[in-house]
């Protein structure tokens, strides 16, 4: 024990992705979604097609869950409500996925800093952490105008330097590590140059991570709090 406290005190810095990573939110996302879509007569949608809707953001979700030839002014008015109801109903089914909290609790009590980085709006993601995972982030990067959603990594150099942490120290195997569920949280991580670790239990699973660059994949909670408390990631 007093060799992984060694080890692990090293890491400076985890930034996690909210849904699919630490929430699942899907099915509210999915049933949110549908209501505004039924609504306005569009079709709806499975909750296995809204796996692949979700990862860029609201107004991407809202413009791939709409027919093709959805007019402008008609997808602003759907993303209007649907943000309207979502903020209503986005803790309906909403749950910590297991062993995430005790894996966040394990990281925090050894010294690391806990991020997210989210394309949530940031209020929301705000009022989540509050609910699920009170006291346990120290910093809380989500969706507001002037921040480009992931895969671009504003929100992380924004974590970064919140955190007190150059780029240059971030990319060391003592620095940072992004973990997240999806492509786009690969490339985001990717992109800004951090080391990245894949969870298999998100929205998109360990084949399609590997598939689509992820240097390293973990099983459960608990795998997780190992490689990064030993730095095998």
């Amino acid at each position: 024990m007093r060799d992984i406290t060694i080890i692990c005190s090293m890491l400076k810095l985890v930034i996690f992705d909210m849904d699919g990573t630490i929430l699942d939110t899907l099915q509210d996302m999915t049933d949110s979604c549908n209501y505004i879509l039924g609504k306005y007569g569009f079709p709806l949608h499975t909750i296995s097609e809204y796996k692949f809707f979700v990862g860029n953001g609201i107004p991407k979700l809202i413009e791939r869950a709409l027919p093709s030839e959805t007019d402008a002014g008609t997808r602003e008015k759907v993303l209007k409500d649907f943000l309207e109801y979502y903020s209503l109903h986005c803790a309906d089914k909403t749950a910590p996925y297991a062993g995430i909290v005790d894996c966040i609790k394990q990281l925090k009590a050894a010294g690391i800093k806990i991020a997210v980085n989210t394309n949530k709006v940031e209020s929301a993601a705000v009022e989540l952490c509050k609910d699920y995972f009170p006291g346990l982030f120290d910093i809380i990067s989500g969706s507001r105008p002037g921040v480009p959603p992931k895969p671009d990594p504003t929100g992380l150099y924004e974590i970064l330097e919140k955190a007190g942490l150059s780029l240059e120290e971030a990319r060391t195997k003592d620095g940072a590590v992004f973990v997240g569920d999806s492509d786009v949280d690969v490339r985001t991580g990717l992109n800004a140059g951090l080391n990245v670790i894949g969870v298999d239990w998100g929205f998109r699973g360990r084949d399609f991570l590997l598939k689509n660059d992820c240097p390293f994949v973990v099983d459960n909670a608990s795998e997780l709090a190992a490689a990064v408390l030993n730095g095998k990631f």
